[in-house]
């Protein structure tokens, strides 16, 4: 724990000093200014649904950006520059190094949310309407989006581990978390899913649908069963990182 530890503030400081990762937050940023504006004109006009929650479905078309962001450098550029057999060299092994990796760019995934924390309480002291800071879509849309966090920061850097160049990798991760948002989705609404004899494998896919899941977390109600499908993937994902680094390692 200790050599995670030490990497684990390496990574943190190396994705600081990134650009990308200020192009990243700046992104997110500012496509979330442009989503609160819009929530204030929502209330402005005394819409039905005036609650802050509703930023969170911003997250589907956000993180198909920002984690690529974030990810695409963490190994892909340590085996383009040569600096991987170097630090594996080192008394850490192929799993510290994909936690480390993964649990730095997780932690500024959470940061940049964290972020827009301050938009609810803008609103809040503004509308001095209390029904704002409800605490269960709140605090519902921010566990969805951490849990679904890990997923997507998981996927991003399987995309790095298998690929040389952070471009490529961006590229991958980019497409395979765009699946992973959309295909459920996609797959359920076409022609054949909706003949009855498919109503079982359509019940079946619709379950990992994360628009639903977004729907339940937003409404407060939190299912153990879709947390559990996250850090299912979110396993699944790390360690095909890790068996992916190490392939490419023997090859090389």
């Amino acid at each position: 724990m200790r050599h995670f530890f030490i990497l684990f503030r390496h990574e943190v400081r190396m994705l600081l000093l990134n650009p990308s990762s200020y192009i990243s937050a700046m992104l997110f940023l500012v496509c979330m200014g442009f989503i609160f504006m819009g929530i204030l004109e929502e209330y402005a006009r005394a819409a039905q649904d005036t609650s802050p929650a509703i930023a969170f479905f911003s997250l589907f078309f956000l993180a198909c950006v920002m984690v690529p962001l974030l990810t695409m450098k963490s190994i892909a550029e340590e085996r383009r520059s040569g600096t991987l057999e170097t630090l594996l060299s080192a008394p850490v092994n192929t799993t510290v190094v994909v936690l480390a990796k993964f649990s730095a760019s997780y932690t500024l995934y959470l940061l940049q949310w964290a972020f827009t924390v301050g938009f609810v309480f803008i609103l809040h002291h503004f509308a001095r309407d209390p029904r704002l800071l409800d605490p269960g879509p709140l605090v519902g849309g921010y566990v969805f989006i951490a849990v679904t966090g890990l997923l997507y920061v998981a996927i991003g850097t399987l995309a790095s581990a298998l690929v040389r160049s952070q471009a490529a990798a961006g590229i991958i991760g980019f497409a395979a978390i765009l699946v992973a948002i959309f295909g459920a989705r996609m797959t359920t609404n076409m022609t054949l899913f909706q003949q009855e004899s498919f109503q079982a494998m359509r019940d079946s896919v619709a379950s990992v649908d994360v628009f639903h899941h977004l729907s339940d977390f937003t409404r407060g109600v939190v299912d153990t069963r879709q947390i559990i499908f996250y850090f299912t993937g979110t396993s699944l994902a790390l360690i095909l990182s890790i068996l992916g680094m190490e392939a490419k390692i023997l090859r090389s």
